[in-house]
């Protein structure tokens, strides 16, 4: 657990404002943990110390320059890194190099996650009606999933994921049989506030308050133990602290087989993606 977490959070933030405001590129040299590691999105999600005048400690997905060879980085292996920011605010790492493998093993087991093509979790959920559902109840349907929660004081995190859903929940809604074929999920990962009536008007707010359209996108909260399940299986790092939870993101499609087809572990993909994937999932049916 980190100290100090939510100010540290938001401070971390402001200072990567900050630094991303000069006209040149700045870099910062650091070093931690792989937590995971996401071939298809070239992501390195990690656990890393203190980065002076960028980012406080913490558990958190870096996009890594397509210069960088990752094939012998592994979830558990110990890294110096150095992050790039560019003058947009846009960041990477640029230099990745391995000063600890021995741990590898260990933690691989520990955090595997899904690969594509393999079946998600049916785990239980709670809909913002009350309602208790599976991930299988939508078997037939292409899927896209993703973990918010209401609380979430970063508008970079799940207000932006939310918006890009609504954004996607709009386009599927063109075209009714395409409609009809779909299906949004979001998934709490703050169990403990996020009760039915709450996601059921923070989902209000995003579907212009007409709830008929719940049908198609649900907000959704499981126990503890299932979001463990589902958080393992999707690479989700999260851990509440004071009142907060700092977490990394995971958004995934799922196809109507239940199988994982993507998934996308940072926040910069964009609805017309999204929507482009889930139709071709829906094309390969056809």
């Amino acid at each position: 657990m980190r100290e100090l977490a939510v100010r540290l959070f938001l401070f971390a933030c402001l200072c990567f404002v900050l630094c991303s405001c000069g006209k040149s590129n700045r870099h910062y040299d650091f070093k931690g943990r792989v937590v995971s590691k996401v071939p298809e999105t070239r992501t390195l999600v990690v656990d890393h110390e203190n980065i002076p005048g960028f980012m406080a400690a913490m558990t958190m997905p870096y996009p890594v320059a397509a210069n960088v060879d990752l094939s012998g980085v592994e979830a558990g292996d110990r890294i110096a890194a150095r992050v790039v920011v560019n003058k947009d605010g846009d960041y990477e790492l640029t230099k990745v190099a391995v000063t600890d493998s021995s741990h590898r093993q260990k933690e691989a087991k520990e955090t595997r996650h899904l690969f594509p093509g393999e079946e998600i979790p049916d785990v239980e959920l709670v809909n913002q009606d009350g309602k208790k559902l599976r991930l299988s109840d939508f078997r037939g349907k292409t899927v896209l999933l993703t973990f918010i929660y209401t609380r979430c004081p970063m508008p970079t995190f799940c207000p932006r994921l939310s918006s890009l859903f609504a954004v996607v929940e709009k386009e599927l809604a063109k075209d009714p049989k395409e409609y009809a074929r779909t299906q949004l999920v979001s998934v709490s990962i703050d169990p403990k506030f996020d009760t039915p009536p709450v996601l059921r008007k923070y989902g209000l707010a995003y579907l212009g308050e007409d709830e008929k359209n719940f049908e198609h996108w649900s907000f959704t909260v499981p126990t503890p133990e299932n979001l463990k399940k589902l958080a393992q299986a999707f690479a989700l790092i999260y851990e509440e602290e004071d009142n907060q939870i700092v977490h990394s993101m995971s958004t995934v499609l799922i196809g109507p087989d239940g199988r994982l087809i993507k998934e996308w572990n940072v926040s910069d993909w964009s609805a017309a993606e999204a929507v482009a994937a889930m139709r071709q999932v829906e094309n390969a049916k056809k």
